[in-house]
Formats: C-alpha cells, structure tokens, sequence
C-alpha cells in the first residue's frame, strides 16, 4: 500500500547517513515469520502499535516501538502518557495516522498526531533491528543506534516477555 513511505524511509536513512539495507521478501502474518523471511532473529523485529491514550486532558495517539519477541504492556503505556487506559487503534486510525496497513507500520512517526515511543529495551540487545517498511514484503535492516539517532523516541518501559 505505502511505497511512498518505503521510499520516504530510504531517503530519510539515506539523508541521516544512517547504516541500513532494504530487503524485500515474501509478505508474512506474524513477526516470526517475518523474521524468518528477512534472515534475522525475532528479536530483532521492532514491532511499532499504533496506540490510542485516552483519559487524560484530550484522547493521544501513540506509535509504541518493542522488540518483536515481547508483548507491550497497553497500561503502561497510558499511564506514562497521563491517560487512564490505552488501546490499539483501528484499521482506518493507522492507515490515516502511518499511510500503511496493520502489520507493515514502520518505526518512525511522519505525522504530528502521532507521539513515538520506544521501550529502552529496545536499544541494548542487538546492533541491527528489522522492520518492515510501509509494505509487508519490504523491511529495512537498521543500525540500532543510528535508529535512536535518528528518530528519537522518547523512552517508556512497556514491554514485557510475558
């Protein structure tokens, strides 16, 4: 659906003089199969939720960004954000908010409603992190830090290996 946002992603890495590959590979339902596609390990992944806060001052969309092997805490979430619960936001919300379908959303936010989130997690397992990129049989392979560089999330622990 989004090649804009694949190439919108290149050139930004390109432009950041980020270390990365673009892959391209058969589409997958889930991050282990995903993961399998693109040759690296689950943990890899960087899974990005869009997430919709409410019960604070005004209802907020969030892009949480875990590694793919854990499961995001949606509790956690809101209550780092000021609200009294989170969700996962519908179809048509991350289409309009990330221009890409479920389960193709990059790790980066291109939209001013949309606050970008990582648990710190993140950052210290491994030296390289895959995602897919706007469409579910492309993914791009990151330098870790260049993707903190880069996109700067702020940091919430909501992850959890449960």
């Amino acid at each position: 659906m989004s090649e804009q946002i694949f190439e919108k992603l290149k050139e930004l890495l390109s432009t950041q003089n980020a270390d990365f590959r673009a892959v391209s590979h058969a589409s997958a339902k889930t991050s282990a199969e995903v993961a399998v596609a693109r040759g690296t390990e689950l943990g890899q992944g960087a899974k990005a939720l869009v997430c919709v806060v409410k019960g604070g001052v005004a209802k907020r969309y969030v892009l949480a960004v875990l590694p793919a092997d854990y499961k995001a805490d949606l509790q956690l979430i809101a209550q780092a954000l000021g609200g009294t619960r989170a969700s996962l936001a519908s179809p048509d919300e991350v289409i309009r908010l990330t221009d890409c379908i479920f389960g193709s959303v990059p790790p980066f936010s291109f939209h001013e409603e949309l606050e970008l989130i990582a648990d710190p997690s993140l950052f210290v397992r491994y030296a390289e992190l895959a995602f897919n990129a706007g469409l579910l049989d492309r993914s791009i392979i990151l330098n870790t830090k260049d993707y903190e560089r880069i996109a700067r999330p702020r940091l919430v622990k909501f992850a959890t290996t449960e």
